[in-house]
């Protein structure tokens, strides 16, 4: 298994390709977005790969991030395995890239790229503990939603490749960041998908984590309890800056004196700072919290 560096925006360490070499070519877990193809092209060289010889993308979910290039990939002759949610925005993509617009506007086109549909003949809906075999290594997919509703992990042997629901953690770093993205940051939902991994542990499924934002972890005991804390920590922020119903501008810079608080206490290099925010826009977490507050959080009157 290699880990490619697809070099999101120029910053080394945002997001990861997998390559998963097998007899007759090779796999990939997440296909990063279309901007990164000519990264991701020059990874596969330096193993000895080209586009064509990839059979298979496994996507932890379809966001632009993980799934933009599947599109692309597929018609290469790639099989694109994916969540059932997932499934129908990538054989028909408009809903998904009218929704990216209203957040990202013009920088749509330079961060993403194009998103091509997915043939329908390419597309393989994968269900939770579904076991896929390609030629010869299986994967097994365990639904874990939280960040997104159509979200999977795929464990094969020692590994689970977590793509967001274990967060972000760059370069070997003890900082692990949550990406609150909305319409799907379900909190209550991320902490049973968290249940679930820390059984999956428990049981030996996996000694190592493989998060998409970036890289290979051997410490999965400490990284998930991690996260355990961070999502309790988010929670206890959240009920004490939401009930007084701060404006948009207003949770913005609560938010931002937040994490760049706890940023500075976890010794954030200044070089990590700027991945760490392309990779977890603040806008886009603040944007997740309203909805979830409002959604799930706030008593209904009447």
């Amino acid at each position: 298994m290699f880990t490619l560096d697809l070099k999101f925006q120029g910053i080394p360490g945002a997001i990861a390709s997998y390559l998963l070499p097998h007899a007759h070519g090779a796999a990939l877990v997440e296909s990063g977005p279309d901007s990164t193809i000519p990264a991701l092209l020059a990874g596969l060289r330096q193993h000895g790969y080209t586009e064509k010889d990839i059979t298979a993308v496994l996507l932890t979910h379809i966001h632009l991030d993980h799934a933009g290039a599947a599109g692309w990939l597929a018609r290469q002759g790639a099989q694109i395995y994916v969540h059932p949610l997932g499934a129908p925005h990538l054989l028909n993509p408009e809903k998904l890239l009218n929704s990216a617009r209203r957040v990202y506007g013009d920088q749509m086109e330079p961060l993403w790229g194009e998103f091509l549909s997915v043939p329908e003949e390419r597309l393989t809906v994968v269900e939770d503990n579904d076991v896929i075999e390609i030629d010869g290594f299986r994967l097994r997919a365990v639904e874990t939603p939280g960040h997104a509703s159509h979200h999977h992990v795929y464990i094969s042997d020692s590994t689970c490749f977590s793509g967001d629901v274990c967060a972000i953690r760059l370069a070997g770093m003890h900082y692990l960041s949550v990406p609150m993205v909305p319409p799907e940051f379900i909190l209550e939902q991320w902490r049973e998908s968290l249940r679930r991994l820390q059984a999956e542990y428990a049981r030996g499924s996996f000694s190592q984590l493989a998060p998409t934002h970036f890289g290979l972890f051997p410490d999965p005991a400490w990284h998930l309890a991690a996260l355990s804390k961070t999502l309790d920590e988010v929670e206890a922020w959240m009920t004490t800056i939401m009930p007084s119903n701060p404006g948009e501008s207003e949770l913005m810079q609560a938010y931002l004196s937040w994490i760049g608080e706890v940023m500075q206490d976890e010794g954030i290099p200044e070089e990590l700072l700027a991945a760490y925010q392309i990779v977890n826009p603040p806008f886009i977490s603040v944007a997740g919290i309203q909805r979830y507050w409002k959604k799930f959080r706030t008593p209904v009157e009447g």
